[in-house]
């Protein structure tokens, strides 16, 4: 008698992008290469004007993922059209049960006092301190050019 396996794909595997609302996609490509390390994918020519852009992690060799079903570091893809999140958040009611306003998104990172003080250096508009004795990991909270908060954390 034969044994008969099969093999089942969860319905979520991952995130593929974060869908962050800009003013200038252009310009927004400089800030997000220069403070967080993205890269441009090369679906869309970076051009003045251009209306999206889809942003990558790279690896620690340099290497940009490409997608597939387990995407392990999702992309930022930014969208132009304006509002940035002062528009977006409103109508999105991004707040934490606090009346605070809630992060897109909350990436990892190794070296979380580096990463604030590269903010810091860079102008980056920085919404919080890193907390002392934080028990599930220091953190900090800021802002891209158009009000989008974000929250970088060190586990």
């Amino acid at each position: 008698m034969q044994t008969k396996f099969e093999s089942k794909v969860e319905d979520i595997t991952g995130i593929t992008c974060i869908y962050v609302p800009v003013n200038d996609v252009y310009e927004s490509i400089q800030w997000y290469q220069k403070n967080l390390g993205c890269q441009p994918s090369d679906h869309n020519e970076v051009t003045p004007g251009m209306k999206i852009s889809i942003m990558n992690f790279p690896d620690q060799n340099g290497n940009l993922p490409k997608p597939g079903i387990r995407q392990v570091v999702p992309a930022i893809f930014l969208m132009g059209g304006g509002g940035g999140a002062s528009q977006a958040a409103g109508s999105l009611g991004f707040t934490f049960d606090n009346g605070k306003r809630q992060a897109l998104a909350c990436f990892i990172t190794p070296r979380v006092q580096e990463m604030y003080n590269r903010f810091k250096e860079n102008g980056v508009n920085i919404i919080s301190e890193i907390p002392e004795d934080r028990p599930c990991g220091p953190n900090f909270r800021f802002t891209d050019p158009d009000g989008n908060l974000f929250e970088l954390w060190q586990p």
